[in-house]
């Protein structure tokens, strides 16, 4: 396994670069002129400027692959060019509104993974009876929906009707208190900030920012772990061992908790770890819809006024995050199952 290990973190540099060079040259396509503001911090500079021979200062004619190079340069010593949506360093923008998508993530992958597998045990146990019959439909409905569909739907309900769930990330009580010199940013994320800040009802308030766009990630995403699970459930209940098992007289709890759920869940932690890791880079339609300033809705206001320059520092950060979690997953599957043998 430790080879394994070794050769999948020699590949790792290799897949980047391979999405780095994909990125560019698709980037690439499009003309000197356009991908001038890539390299402007203010586009004041433009207006009265010589753009030919800024262009030029910039090397935007020359062959991509002296182009690429250059910006491979560039992306090693951590500079993404300049964002005109942020108004700041790419490379800043990214690391700023990172933590919003990652405590979103964490909020959603708790309950998708607790619903998804416990509900995917309960409809096994129930096979072809009314409760596993409902859960499917259930989940069907939940995996049909696109998310902005519904996301307008809890948006209009929850907060357009009952004002329970604001979109956004804080209210502007709370966001002044965040801003104030008084309060620390230890992760970026609000709600672990705001405990380790001791400020309770900071922390309460970030919750129902996040109750609406958790509820809709929810829906989308939990009924694939249900399905997943229900089948790897129904599978290994035909086991001779669970037979054997029965047959011995052990407790039904007894058969299904600690000889059947625990193998069943097996290749449900590994696609576990695949939601996560869609999560992660995958919250651009809801983050846009509840108005959250996470790296999605940040990509995707970058994509409508189109800046090149958050666009590929973006796709290359979430292309980092795919790569390496993907790699974890792998790894875990060798840990969780023993009869794994990575080679």
């Amino acid at each position: 396994m430790i080879f394994y290990i070794l050769r999948r973190l020699l590949f790792l540099p290799l897949t980047l670069f391979g999405i780095s060079l994909l990125l560019f040259l698709m980037i690439g396509l499009l003309g000197p002129y356009q991908r001038l503001a890539t390299f402007i911090n203010s586009p004041e500079r433009l207006k009265g400027a010589d753009v030919d021979k800024l262009v030029e200062l910039y090397g935007l004619n020359d062959p991509l692959i002296i182009q690429y190079g250059r910006w491979l340069k560039n992306v090693l010593r951590g500079n993404l060019g300049w964002s005109y949506v942020g108004k700041e360093p790419v490379l800043s923008a990214i690391l700023k509104r990172f933590p919003y998508t990652l405590e979103l993530t964490l909020f959603a992958a708790i309950p998708i993974i607790f619903l998804g597998t416990s509900l995917g045990v309960l409809a096994a146990l129930n096979h072809n009876r009314p409760l596993d019959h409902g859960l499917r439909i259930f989940a069907v409905v939940g995996w049909s929906f696109p998310d902005f569909v519904f996301g307008l739907f809890v948006l209009m309900i929850f907060y357009g009707t009952l004002g329970w769930f604001p979109p956004g990330n804080l209210s502007v009580w709370a966001e002044e208190i965040v801003k104030s010199p008084y309060f620390r940013n230890f992760t970026g994320m609000l709600t672990l900030d705001a405990l380790l800040n001791g400020r309770l009802d900071v922390f309460l308030d970030a919750l129902r920012h996040l109750a609406g766009p958790v509820l809709t990630l929810t829906y989308v995403e939990f009924a694939f772990l249900l399905r997943i699970t229900r089948s790897s459930m129904l599978e290994v209940l035909r086991k001779e061992y669970v037979r054997t098992a029965r047959a011995k007289g052990l407790d039904e709890r007894v058969v299904i908790h600690k000889h059947a759920k625990r193998n069943a869940l097996i290749p449900v932690a590994t696609v576990s770890g695949q939601t996560v890791i869609g999560l992660l880079a995958g919250t651009v339609i809801v983050e846009t819809i509840f108005n959250r300033t996470g790296l999605g809705s940040f990509i995707a206001l970058a994509s409508q006024q189109l800046d090149y320059a958050s666009i590929m520092g973006g796709t290359l950060f979430f292309g980092l995050i795919l790569v390496i979690g993907n790699l974890c997953v792998d790894l875990s599957y060798a840990l969780i199952d023993p009869r794994v043998r990575l080679e």
